[in-house]
């Protein structure tokens, strides 16, 4: 099994759950991404070009899904966070009931384009 399947397997719930259920959201997306592990978190790729990172963080108890954006995100900030970042953008779960799958797969088709 990959170092990327293994992080996301290994994770205590709910980290586990908000994992793969956005897992099976970007596959479902982009069946073509790739899944690699990259600075120790799980980095999904898409056409050779990173597409989002996902990162459990269990101190400050959320699953952050993060975007390198710059700006083309925008139109979306109320639902991201940048926390003074300039170039990545993240969407934050304690949950897998707070996943909007619509604002979800629509970010990620405006970074997969």
């Amino acid at each position: 099994m990959k170092p990327a399947e293994l992080y996301i397997l290994n994770q205590p719930e709910p980290f586990k759950s908000i994992l793969l259920h956005i897992q099976l959201l970007i596959e479902s997306t982009f069946p073509e991404t790739e899944l690699q592990y990259k600075w120790k978190i799980p980095v999904y790729y898409l056409n050779g070009k990173q597409l989002c990172y996902l990162n459990a963080s269990h101190k400050k108890g959320y699953v952050d899904v993060g975007f390198w954006a710059k700006n083309r995100l925008d139109a979306y900030s109320p639902y991201l966070v940048s926390e003074n970042r300039k170039l990545v953008k993240s969407l934050r779960y304690t949950s897998v009931e707070e996943i909007d799958s619509e604002i979800m797969v629509t970010i990620l088709k405006i970074i997969g384009s």
